[in-house]
């Protein structure tokens, strides 16, 4: 594996990036590994890791970077990481996501077309807010716990939702006070009426949390809990209607090499 931190251009500065791939068989496929409200970090650069060794060129950027380099939560606190995150839009996040596609393109360990996006917590908004800014590029987009996700605010992302040509992954805690069941269940009903859903429910995990191997390590109560109600909840959506119900859920399940290189399969094998 090859792996790199770079200084990034943006329109609003430098942002810190790290980025991991294959060393051979290349150019890779693109995917933007966007971060949760701790930031950047060496649990995240091990996730992206594993994503990478399937044979992708992964990207985890520096959300933060206008505001600083370097966020550790342990010696900064929550109220300082609440800040951070107060700082950050669905249109600034945009606009890096942009600077990311234009220096992978750049790149000839990146593969050029389309690609591939997934965000945390935080950044599920921005993950689904970017799939309706980049259409023609972002192929597969995934959010994990992702807040916001439906509310009264103006940037909403699920108000562009019609402009999404990709298909979109939501997996949503059944425990989850950011992400809390009302907001899930508008999202759905919303895309309901105007996308296509092709699967909903069934993969067990007790809360958001866990989606994190130190959050694992470090939960032994939650993981021992093993009941009927506690797991995600998916929602996943052929977001572009006019393509045929039957060819977007074979793509769910089994991509073929004529097919995007992105599948659900390796953006929610974490």
């Amino acid at each position: 594996m090859i792996n790199r931190e770079i200084d990034l251009p943006t329109s609003a500065g430098s942002m810190n990036t790290f980025i991991t791939h294959p060393e051979e068989e290349g150019p890779h496929p693109v995917i933007l590994f966007l971060m949760d409200a701790p930031g950047k970090r060496a649990e995240l650069h091990d996730m992206a890791n594993r994503l990478a060794t399937a044979g992708y060129y992964v990207m985890l950027p520096n959300l933060y970077y206008r505001r600083v380099r370097e966020f550790k939560i342990q010696e900064s606190g929550r109220e300082v990481m609440h800040e951070h995150m107060a700082s950050l839009s669905n249109a600034m996040a945009c606009e890096d996501v942009r600077s990311l596609i234009e220096f992978a393109d750049q790149d000839a360990a990146a593969r050029d077309g389309k690609i591939g996006c997934v965000g945390y917590c935080m950044s599920g908004p921005f993950a689904f807010a970017a799939a309706a800014a980049f259409p023609d590029r972002i192929a597969a987009s995934a959010s994990f716990h992702g807040v916001y996700l439906y509310s009264d605010r103006a940037d909403s992302p699920h108000l562009d939702a019609d402009k999404i040509k990709a298909e979109m992954y939501f997996g949503c805690a059944e425990t989850d006070e950011y992400a809390p069941k009302e907001m899930v269940d508008n999202l759905e009903s919303y895309l309901a009426t105007r996308l296509s859903i092709h699967a909903s429910n069934g993969i067990r995990a007790p809360n958001m949390a866990l989606c994190f191997p130190n959050a694992k390590a470090n939960t032994t109560k939650n993981r021992q809990r093993d009941t009927g109600k506690d797991y995600l909840r998916c929602i996943v959506v052929a977001c572009n209607k006019n393509n045929e119900s039957r060819n977007a859920k074979r793509r769910l399940t089994s991509p073929s090499a004529d097919q995007s290189p992105f599948s659900f399969n390796s953006l929610i094998g974490f």
